[in-house]
């Protein structure tokens, strides 16, 4: 085989990786948009959509650590199509939820299909690609996450708000068009995807072993690895303010700026819009200004994240333009780092054979800031207001920084 096929193989894994993570979203951000309507619809509290949330976000917690192991030991092939299947399932399922007591089971199976997907996907990825490319790379891979939560806020609202099709149904279209998307694109990455390049002829283009040989012990190496740790806390931080703008953000807009929901929707999605910005420009920046060292443009952006949080309650009063910039800068400092962490720096601490274990672990201790993300939005909120959940994210962007700077000259 020559470099043609290879150079074949490697765009066909980029494009159905990247497509597959934009498509777990379809199942994720949809939630965020249906919020006001099952406020108002059928009148669940703000405690009660935390509790949803945090069913969801404990599960896919729990799940984050299981799937990396399984991905690195059985191959992401298998585990990726089950839990895309699994997540379209469930919400499509919820579509039909006539209690809260059933929408918590189904959050909480959408949770564990949803935490196949980035430790299994990374893992995808890493066998195709070299350590010296993994910057610039995965900088283009991971906006798959911020083009997938931009398009699937777009979708959903789309769904939910247009009366022309399924008249007799609102909210519920929010659920199930989704589902079935990416339902088609479970079979679709199954058939389409292979885990290395041997299983198509092609000589190894990082060195590999097999499958088989990854065990607890290796698992055991990683977990002695501080850099591991430090990543996992700095990700604690990212995820509890990324998901509480991924989820809260329309309702924050719907009562702090008193927008419709339809307005909400779409300007919320500004959040990932320019979050695709902050993710080339902290992977361009860790391969070639800082000779593929991660940590020194996460210092920067967690800074700059500081920042625009602490500017952010003078903006919104503004306008709408000023709130989007306002919400658009947050965005962008903040997958920036996110997108480091979780992909470039993942497979540098992992390697070879545990890219997949230690997006996990990263993922996982990530998500126990995603856990209590919603606690401490409904908590702050409730209690000081929706700018004092603003001044929260400057105080914990700083000490992120600060914990980043202990690991400026790691390369891995």
């Amino acid at each position: 085989m020559g470099s043609k096929s290879t150079n074949y193989w490697r765009a066909r894994i980029f494009i159905i990786t990247w497509g597959a993570y934009a498509f777990y979203y379809f199942g994720r951000k949809n939630f965020s948009v249906l919020m006001p309507s099952l406020s108002g619809d059928l009148g669940y509290s703000k405690d009660s959509l935390a509790a949803l949330i945090t069913t969801y976000s404990l599960l896919y917690m729990i799940g984050q650590f299981l799937s990396g192991y399984n991905s690195d030991k059985l191959g992401p092939r298998k585990i990726v199509t089950l839990g895309l299947f699994i997540s379209a399932v469930a919400n499509f399922f919820m579509g039909f939820a006539g209690s809260i007591g059933v929408l918590f089971v189904l959050m909480g199976f959408n949770g564990l299909g949803q935490s196949t997907g980035w430790s299994g996907l990374v893992k995808n990825m890493t066998p195709w690609f070299r350590a010296t490319e993994r910057g610039v790379i995965m900088s283009w891979w991971t906006t798959c996450y911020v083009v997938g939560g931009f398009a699937a806020t777009l979708f959903a609202t789309y769904w939910a708000t247009n009366e022309d099709i399924l008249p007799a149904w609102d909210w519920q279209r929010g659920f199930w068009m989704p589902s079935l998307v990416m339902l088609a694109y479970s079979i679709l990455y199954y058939f389409i995807t292979r885990n290395r390049p041997v299983e198509v002829g092609l000589p190894p283009i990082v060195e590999e072993t097999t499958t088989s040989k990854f065990d607890w012990a290796k698992v055991k190496g990683l977990l002695s690895q501080s850099t591991l740790w430090i990543a996992g806390v700095i990700y604690f931080i990212l995820k509890l303010t990324r998901y509480a703008f991924l989820f809260w953000l329309p309702l924050y807009m719907t009562e702090a700026l008193q927008y419709s929901q339809q307005k909400a929707g779409y300007t919320s999605s500004s959040y990932e819009l320019a979050g695709f910005i902050g993710v080339l420009v902290a992977g361009y920046v860790s391969d070639k200004l800082y000779a593929s060292r991660r940590f020194p443009i996460t210092v920067i952006m967690l800074f700059a994240l500081a920042l625009v949080c602490l500017a952010q309650p003078l903006l919104s009063p503004l306008g709408l333009w000023a709130n989007i910039l306002g919400i658009g800068l947050i965005g962008l400092a903040t997958y920036g780092p996110d997108s480091i962490l979780s992909g470039a720096v993942a497979m540098d601490i992992g390697g070879k054979e545990g890219a997949a274990t230690a997006a996990g672990f990263i993922n996982g201790v990530g998500s126990m800031g995603q856990l209590l993300s919603p606690i401490v939005v409904a908590f702050v909120t409730d209690k000081y207001g929706w700018d004092s959940l603003f001044y929260l994210f400057v105080i914990l962007a700083l000490l992120a920084a600060l914990l980043a700077m202990f690991r400026w000259n790691y390369r891995g």
